[in-house]
């Protein structure tokens, strides 16, 4: 059976290690959007440091690779992408807006107003704005207010958290992009994306960290009642896990990386004393082997560092004891044994991995993993954007429509 364009989602996930392409039928209604799984692709790649291309050529290369074995898989073909960006050049600040009602009730017209005042403020010439996300509303100085449509109030106020990004970096992105022959829809802040496919209702709310254990960054963020309230990106990320094992093993950085996944765990103590492991041997060194709780250790140092790290920027922002559902982990890094246990002794609360599955059917078995939250995240943008608009990825969108429907979108669509 064919697939209506209008119905076509596609997401790209361009990280420092690995572009990850999704592709997927847009299903459920606009109250609760899904996506049925047709198409995956990952590519491994070296273009991407911390966010930033460091590398058009080979980045380009990697996202023609992985958006064309997707698109083989899903046996269709898509113009526009949802495309996640992050790394340390990603902000966010608070701002604060206020606006009089002009009429007896609070109309659309006079939110979008006093959102568009909270917005309208100065980045600097090298750093534009992602997202405009409404935190809270005061109606007469009344605060704790989602929804001020059609109340009654004299002033309307609001508070917002505005996410920036450097305009160069997203730029480079989109010429990538471009390159290997799609148009960027929307370019979507990845923790806000992971956050649609791994955390629930009730730990939005109540109050939770998602620490994305990618290879180039680690990003932190917090949300709490409904919404995002921080984002950071720490330096110190999976690489320096590889690096501690070149240096401690005396192997190369691709032998380092087959020697983590395969039986590398993040938490030493799972690790029994007896087992050992290969090393590759060398005509100057002859065969080796090891204990495996060597590389245990080595593993387990490195990411203790990194999620005391984490836990340093959650205290920092004010929420290091106020989230109760506790820290969902994802990325690559999250994919290692024991690092749940890892998480529960660093942060002293609850602690799980997040593994898409929610609002998911097709090929939903190919995602479930860590690694994939953030590209399924994007779909998921995607798929309430499409309900929402009407406009999906199989054909590329006009520039006047993309127009119209930008300032729509930075603050009545950003739904976190």
């Amino acid at each position: 059976m064919s697939v209506s364009p209008d119905n076509l989602v596609a997401a790209l996930d361009i990280g420092s290690g690995k572009v990850v392409a999704l592709i997927a039928e847009v299903t459920g209604d606009s109250r609760n959007p899904a996506a049925k799984i047709l198409g995956v692709g990952l590519e491994r790649s070296t273009g991407v440091r911390r966010g930033v291309v460091r590398d058009i050529e080979e980045t380009t290369r990697a996202i023609a690779k992985a958006m064309r074995d997707a698109q083989r898989m899903a046996g269709v073909e898509v113009g526009t992408v949802y495309c996640g960006i992050a790394g340390e050049h990603v902000a966010g600040r608070s701002s604060h807006g206020m606006v009089s009602v002009t009429g007896d009730e609070i109309r659309t017209s006079d939110v979008a107003r006093v959102n568009d005042m909270a917005s309208n403020i100065s980045f600097g010439r090298d750093h534009e704005l992602l997202h405009a996300i409404p935190q809270d509303y005061l109606i007469d100085q009344q605060a704790g207010i989602s929804d001020p449509i059609g109340m009654t109030g004299s002033r309307l106020e609001v508070e917002v958290y505005l996410v920036t990004v450097l305009t160069s970096a997203v730029q480079n992105l989109r010429k990538c992009v471009e390159r290997a022959g799609f148009h960027v829809g929307e370019f979507v802040l990845e923790p806000l994306a992971a956050s649609l496919a791994v955390l629930t209702p009730d730990e939005r709310e109540l109050g939770c960290a998602i620490v994305e254990l990618g290879g180039g960054s680690t990003n932190v963020s917090v949300f709490q009642a409904g919404k995002i309230r921080h984002t950071a990106s720490l330096l110190c990320a999976g690489g320096h896990v590889t690096g501690d094992l070149v240096h401690g093993l005396q192997v190369t950085q691709i032998e380092a990386e087959r020697l983590k996944e395969r039986y590398g765990s993040a938490y030493e103590p799972l690790v029994p004393d007896t087992d050992l492991i290969d090393l590759p041997s060398t005509p100057g060194q002859g065969p080796r082997n090891a204990h495996r709780r060597v590389l245990s250790h080595i593993m387990h140092m490195r990411m203790q560092e990194i999620l005391e790290y984490a836990l340093d920027e959650i205290t920092r922002a004010g929420y290091g004891q106020h989230l109760p559902a506790g820290v969902v982990l994802t990325g690559g890094g999250a994919q290692a044994p024991g690092i749940v246990e890892l998480a529960r002794d660093v942060f002293a609360m609850p602690a799980r991995t997040g593994i898409p599955g929610e609002h998911l059917r097709g090929l939903a078995d190919s995602v479930e993993s860590p690694l994939f939250a953030v590209p399924v995240g994007l779909v998921l943008y995607g798929a309430r954007q499409v309900r929402t608009s009407g406009f999906g990825v199989g054909s590329r969108r006009g520039l006047g429509v993309d127009k119209y429907i930008a300032p729509v979108k930075r603050w009545l669509q950003d739904f976190f």
